[in-house]
């Protein structure tokens, strides 16, 4: 039996199901983005591609912590 997922990855099967697309397309487009700062990215999901705080910054915690190696 697998673990439920912890942290940022514990939202999003709510992600996917709130925004209808899968992760990978978010996490595609955080990279593709020119900005770097964390809060930077998070804004501009919830201006740009109305996601909510939460949502957004899951999204943004979990990408930047897989590119960091972390």
């Amino acid at each position: 039996m697998t673990e439920p997922a912890k942290g940022p990855a514990s939202y999003f099967p709510s992600i996917e199901k709130k925004y209808g697309r899968p992760i990978t397309e978010w996490k595609d487009l955080i990279r593709s983005s020119p900005l770097t700062k964390h809060m930077e990215i998070v804004s501009w999901l919830k201006t740009e591609h109305g996601l909510g705080h939460g949502h957004a910054n899951a999204l943004v915690a979990h990408t930047l912590a897989e590119d960091s190696g972390k």
